[in-house]
């Protein structure tokens, strides 16, 4: 069974990210990126692992993507983590530059009209974890440091993560009209209060909104980053509507989904902010694969607790990918492991 398992994962294609970050460029198992990102920065003879260092004590519980680093071939100045060692909430340490966030959403959101203000407002009340926002401020806070050891987040990068809230939260609106979806977040999806109609406007009106704020940092070099996430959610949701016949193709297949519909959002907010605060170009390449790398694995984890979990601690119906007939980690692990057992 240990021989099909390989023969299966080796035909799945997982080569190491190139040196650019393209969105096709998945990583075996999503780190063979962030090794290519080391060893770029070995070589341009920067202090890579004091930027690792700050974003692996801001992220303590990701410790896969901690102890990568201290099998990386380049030289690794990081301490080891000790078990029980105390880190600091990232959520607490990063809503500090995070406070009013919905409330300036809304101001982006400023709408005459009562009826689509409600609509377009409906998600920003507050009760959203956030998870994007907060990558995005640690991030910025890690690049500052590095650059020029400054501890604050600018304007221009904490505008970045209300961005990435607000097109995370159109492609939600958009995708609960695909998916027919009944709840989001434990109450009534847009579609299913206003109907189809008028949720795709609503959702279209958020990322017109997010698209002018992005215009006012009059930065084009993020505009051309963060404008690449609209093309990849649409790209992504196309791939999801396929799949491929060749059983060795469908998890290759399923990872390239998952970066465009959810780790490409976090991965370029990430490039963005560091564009803002360090003129670094290999800085950017680290910021843009620890945000892709982060995004993959939150996704996985969140199709996992698809099966796993109930729709009470999820806020939204579990299962539902399956009863889409969607295939994710899960299903293709599952059914490759019943082919193994059946050839055995």
């Amino acid at each position: 069974m240990a021989s099909c398992w390989w023969r299966w994962r080796r035909g799945c294609s997982w080569r190491p990210a190139a040196r650019s970050p393209g969105p096709g460029s998945l990583g075996r198992a999503g780190l063979s990126g962030l090794r290519a990102a080391a060893a770029a920065a070995s070589r341009a003879q920067m202090s890579y692992f004091n930027l690792v260092k700050s974003l692996t004590s801001a992220f303590p519980n990701m410790y896969s993507i901690s102890r990568f680093h201290h099998v990386t071939p380049a030289v690794c100045c990081c301490s080891r983590t000790r078990s029980g060692e105390k880190y600091t909430d990232p959520f607490n340490l990063g809503w500090r530059d995070l406070k009013g966030l919905y409330e300036d959403i809304r101001k982006e959101l400023f709408i005459s009209t009562t009826e689509l203000k409600d609509m377009c407002e409906y998600y920003f009340d507050g009760k959203g974890k956030a998870f994007r926002p907060i990558i995005v401020v640690l991030m910025a806070r890690a690049c500052n440091i590095h650059h020029n050891n400054s501890r604050n987040v600018q304007a221009s990068q904490r505008a970045i993560a209300l961005i990435a809230e607000m097109i995370h939260t159109a492609s939600l609106v958009h995708d609960d009209v695909i998916d027919d979806a009944s709840s989001r977040r434990g109450k009534h999806t847009v579609n299913k209060i206003w109907g189809e109609k008028k949720a795709v406007l609503a959702g279209d009106l958020i990322l017109s909104a997010a698209s002018i704020a992005l215009a006012r940092i009059g930065n084009t070099t993020v505009v051309s980053i963060l404008t690449q996430v609209i093309e990849d959610l649409v790209r992504g949701e196309f791939l999801q509507l396929g799949s491929k016949e060749n059983e060795n193709e469908r998890f290759a297949h399923y990872l390239e989904k998952t970066f465009k519909k959810t780790a490409s959002l976090i991965a370029n907010s990430c490039k963005a902010v560091s564009v803002l605060g360090c003129p670094d170009p290999v800085v950017h390449e680290i910021a843009y694969q620890y945000g892709k790398n982060v995004g993959l694995a939150f996704q996985l984890i969140d199709d996992v607790l698809d099966f796993t979990s109930c729709s009470d601690r999820m806020g939204k119906p579990t299962s539902a990918d399956l009863k889409l007939g969607l295939a994710t980690g899960p299903v293709l692990f599952a059914c490759q492991q019943v082919l193994c057992a059946f050839y055995k």
